[in-house]
This record gives C-alpha cells, structure tokens and sequence, in this order.
C-alpha cells in the first residue's frame, strides 16, 4: 500500500482508538435482544455470511485483515490492473454480441457507442461466408473483431484475414481475437478438437498481426453450468496452461504465447464477489507467467461478459438492474472488454431497444457515473483486498485438483470437472428453493397478470457438454405448468387466504404467502369467502399469538366450507386441522411443486 507523509492531520484524531472487542459487545448487545445470547467472536460470526467455496464475509474488516501486497496498475501481480493507466483513457472497450448476419444492427451498435464486435460464426451463428455481409461498411482497422466459431475457428479465422488484406487494412492496424478455443468447445459440445489449428493461428499473429491474439480462455462454459467463482477460475486457469504447453510446444516462447490468450469471465450483480474475482484472476495468471519465467507477460487481457446464468424469462425487465450492477462490477474490477447482454437475452433475439440499453449501459457508467477515471476503485478496501487473496487462493486449489487429475482435457473426460459444479449448482439450488438467494420477479414479488414479452428465436446453441443453468429455471418450470392450465381453463389455480385478527396482525404473513404462492403461479384471493374463491385450499395468515387462539377452529371452519388441505403462514406447530406450513426458509419449490399436484395442474 501507499505510505502518506505525516502531515499532521490524523483522521478521527480527537477520538480515543475503539478496541475490536468493543464493537464485538456492543454487536452481543443487539443479538441478545433478537434473541441470540452469544459473545465475544461468536457474535462477529453470527453476522458473517457463507459464501461458496469454503468462503465467507464478516461484518467487519480492520487492518488486521493482512492481504498480499497488490502492488501497482500494469506492473506484476497484476492485481490492480493490466495496464498501468487502466481504463482512464476512453473507458474499458464496449464490446457487443452478434449471434446472426443482422448487418444493419451491427451497424447500428459501431454508430452508437460500441467499440468492438463478438461474433459468434459457424454453428448456431453467423454462417462463414455471411461475415463479409455482416462486416461491410464496417472499419476494420478501428473496429476490433472478436470471432467465436468452435470447430470452424480456423475458416473463421482465414475469412476474417481474407477481410483484412481485401479491404487493406495493414497487418499492424487489425485488432481483436481470432477466437480459437479448443477446450471451450469440448466443454460445451463433449467434442474433441484438434488444438494444431490454435497453434498455427498463434504462429501467424505472432508473425504478422501484433495486435491480434488468436486464442480465447473462455470461462463462461463452467459458470453457466453453476460453477462457483473459484471453479471458474480454477478452470481458466487449466485451460490456459494447457493452451502454454500446446503453444510452447509448436515453437513459440513463453512470452509469445501468453500475448496469445485472452481471458473471458462472468459478471454477476454479486459486485464484490465479481470484483474480487477478476483481481484474483489477474493475480493467478501472473503467478503462472512468473513460474514459467516470463513474469513480463503475466498481465492478464480480460473480457468480461454479464452473467446468463442471472437472467430471467419471467419480468425480465429487472434484467436491466442485474446487468447494470454486473457492468459496474466489471469496470471497477478492471476489465478491460465488457459485454452487457440484452435483459432479453433469455427469450431470444435482442430488439433494437433491447440492444440500444445493452450498449448505453456501459456508456453511462463511463461518461456519467465516470467509473473509469479511476484505477482499481475497490484497492485499498480491507474487504475487498481480503476477499481476492481467498478467491484466489480458492481458485488455485480447484486448479490444482484439476492438474492433479491430468490437466483440463483428461479432467473434462473424466466428468469430474462435471461432478464438481453439478455438486455446487445442488447446493445453490436448494438455496434458491428455499429463496435464501431471492430473484426478483421470480421467486419474490412475481406479478401474475404481466405480459409476456416475445422474441424471435435465437439460434440454437451448441449442447452435449456441459450443461447450462438458470436460476429461475426451477421457478419457471412452475410458472410454465401454471401457463399451461391457465390456456386449458381459462383460469390459473386459486389458494384462498385466510386473515385472522386486525390488519396489524395478519398483513406481513398475509404478503408473505402471496408472494410465495404467486411465484408458483398460483393467484392468492384475499377478498370475500372461501366458498366464492374459486380456491381449493387455503392459507391461515395471523400473529403466532392469534394462531394459538384461532387457528384451530378456523381451520375446522375452512374444512366445511370445503378445504381439501389448509396451510398455517407461520413456523410448524401443532395446530389441529392443518396439513402443512409455509415460512421464511421453507423448501418453496417443493411446497409449491406438491401443491399443483394436488390442485390437478399437469407436469
């Protein structure tokens, strides 16, 4: 860290030092009144939250919270930033997604503030023939060209030199990625590809386009398959060393072949966690650069993608919420390429509005919020400093593990790197089932009577390899089943809620389990009598004083009237006449899967 001078002027100078262990009885203090006695360390622990890998936050950093030393922007470990003046000169490169030969929205994208292309060519994209089309009109050599063609890298590649030497622009001027990923392929469709073609790519740029690089590292294929932060380094990183070794071995050194490679990662609107993450990329590969002996080339090029995993099909308007922070996550982490996707990106092909916010996002965040006048805002955070040194950490273990099974190819083959997400993706799951991780609009405050919004279809991605995910993909699996019952009827499935007592007494349960049911879209009535609901079965919502009062002859109320089964909003107890409990922290999805079973709505 940076050392100021003395100058006299000490920050809360006229206050006594505090002890940590002050803040700590004073933090016992408010938890014994919530109901937990607890002391010393245990009260700090109890406000700390669990995060995956082993990791957790506390409530409190102090510069007892020791953290490598980050060192300085563009200089080795890279932590603070590739490059030494950072975004400052003109923001980090806005770069949008084009998955098919639409000319005209390219176009559109280059004139109003995007700065370079992603193009996705070959299967599932853009035809290769079709890129001269798509690239007419478009200046190459200021326009950097990012191409994403799986087993057609290599034609992909040859038409966009083509381009390049047609059109005369010089060797020199060509920017961009030709976008060779033989892993990430294999990641995504469970086929082999031959890596030869990357290396013979890398040869060419290495000899005669300095600014191209020719491979990517694309992390995204483990975090859309529910890969925790440090399994998506973990697995960068192998793939990235496998890609040395292939490139070392075809001829070039050490320092040729990491200019090479570009690194690609999600962002999510978990913003810290994304922070932390991109430095303890930076960090990671220096850390590799160095043992290889090339401690020069160790500056990590990053692209960073807005998470897809986040995006919802349901209100899909708070995408744009989501992908706002994400963007925000990845400038201040330092990214040097950022792509928002659509908030429609989930439903198919983006609109010219949907693309025109995608692409002012970054825009405002640069020219308004001027996020990028400063290097590495976060540095110098105890909590952020603390939590890159144990993402790092974390993701050099799963890197480990992966090298210890043979390197990234024989770990892929062997499903192990599948078991290993697929076991983190149960655990965040259930966390979403039981909405201790909440979506909104999905799983909380979902809005029944929404239209849907339509798009045309995007073209099929590439399967076979891993899978992806969701995290509404639970929740929708319901809304769907609802969707479906309320074509076949004309009316979605009814629960009727039951308040007992004074609007003081019934309204916070009373929200709670419209909330909750609605996100099984099952429409809540809350008006009138159970007999003119609609409903086949109901809801108790009051105070845990009105319920041992109340509930159980409201519920033998609710049976005559014709309740075939009768929910209490509120933790289990023992109430006759009730069947089962809805709470906060119940398995939601199972509450709500069994309930559209016994209401007759089909799977």
């Amino acid at each position: 860290m940076t050392v100021l001078p003395d100058d006299g002027l000490e920050l809360a100078g006229e206050f006594p030092d505090v002890p940590h262990e002050q803040w700590q009885r004073l933090v016992a203090g408010v938890l014994r009144r919530a109901g937990k006695d607890v002391g010393g360390a245990e009260a700090e622990e109890a406000l700390s939250t669990a995060l995956e890998d082993g990791l957790r936050t506390r409530p409190l950093y102090t510069a007892r919270d020791a953290s490598p030393e980050p060192g300085l922007p563009g200089f080795a470990p890279f932590v603070r930033g590739g490059r030494a003046e950072g975004n400052t000169v003109g923001g980090w490169d806005v770069r949008q997604r084009h998955t098919t030969a639409d000319h005209d929205a390219v176009l559109a994208d280059l004139g109003n503030g995007v700065t370079s292309l992603w193009l996705t060519v070959g299967e599932g994209g853009i035809p290769v023939p079709e890129l001269a089309r798509v690239l007419d009109g478009v200046y190459l050599d200021l326009a950097p060209v990012v191409l994403d063609a799986g087993p057609d890298a290599g034609r992909a590649a040859r038409e966009l030199l083509r381009l390049y030497e047609e059109r005369g622009v010089a060797p020199e001027a060509a920017r961009g990625n030709l976008g060779a990923d033989p892993l990430g392929h294999e990641a995504r469709t469970g086929q082999r590809d031959d890596a030869a073609p990357a290396a013979e790519l890398a040869r060419l740029c290495v000899e005669r386009y300095p600014g191209l690089r020719a491979l990517t590292v694309d992390a995204l294929p483990y975090h859309e398959a529910g890969g925790s932060a440090a399994q998506e380094l973990g697995a960068s990183l192998a793939t990235a060393v496998a890609y040395l070794r292939e490139l070392t071995g075809a001829g070039l050194g050490v320092e040729q072949a990491c200019g090479q490679l570009e690194f690609r990662y999600a962002a999510t609107a978990d913003q810290f966690l994304t922070i932390a993450k991109l430095r303890a990329a930076r960090r990671l590969w220096a850390r590799v650069a160095e043992v290889c002996g090339a401690p020069r080339a160790g500056a990590q090029a990053q692209h960073v993608v807005t998470s897809p995993v986040m995006m919802t099909r349901r209100d899909p308007w708070v995408n744009m919420l989501r992908t706002t922070i994400a963007a925000l996550a990845a400038g201040a982490g330092g990214a040097d390429a950022v792509t928002v996707l659509p908030f429609d990106h989930a439903l198919g092909l983006p609109d010219a509005f949907a693309r025109r916010i995608a692409r002012n996002t970054s825009t405002i965040l640069i020219e308004e919020s001027h996020l990028a006048r400063v290097i590495d805002p976060a540095g110098g955070s105890w909590y952020v400093e603390r939590l890159t040194d144990e993402l790092a950490h974390a993701g050099w273990e799963f890197f480990q593990r992966i090298e210890r099974l043979g390197g990234m190819a024989a770990a892929l083959r062997s499903g192990e790197v599948e078991r290993d997400l697929a076991e983190t993706w149960r655990a965040r799951s259930a966390r979403l089932a039981k909405r201790r991780e909440p979506v909104t609009g999905v799983s909380e405050f979902p809005f029944l009577a929404e239209k849907p919004v339509v798009r045309a279809s995007a073209p099929e991605q590439p399967s076979g390899g891993l899978p992806r995910v969701r995290r509404d993909e639970a929740f929708e699996a319901l809304r769907a089943r609802s969707d479906a019952h309320l074509a076949a009827t004309g009316s979605r499935p009814r629960i009727y809620l039951a308040a007992l007592g004074p609007a003081a007494a019934h309204t916070a349960r009373l929200t709670f389990a419209s909330n909750l049911f609605q996100a099984g879209g099952i429409e809540p009535v809350a008006e009138g009598t159970f007999a003119g609901s609609g409903a086949a079965e109901a809801v108790l919502c009051s105070s845990d004083a009105l319920y041992e009062e109340q509930a159980a002859r409201a519920a033998a109320d609710l049976r005559r009237a014709g309740a075939s089964y009768v929910f209490l909003a509120g933790r289990p107890g023992e109430y006759p006449g009730v069947d089962g409990y809805v709470f906060a922290g119940c398995d939601a999805v199972a509450v709500l899967s069994a309930t559209l079973d016994r209401m007759g709505v089909a799977r």
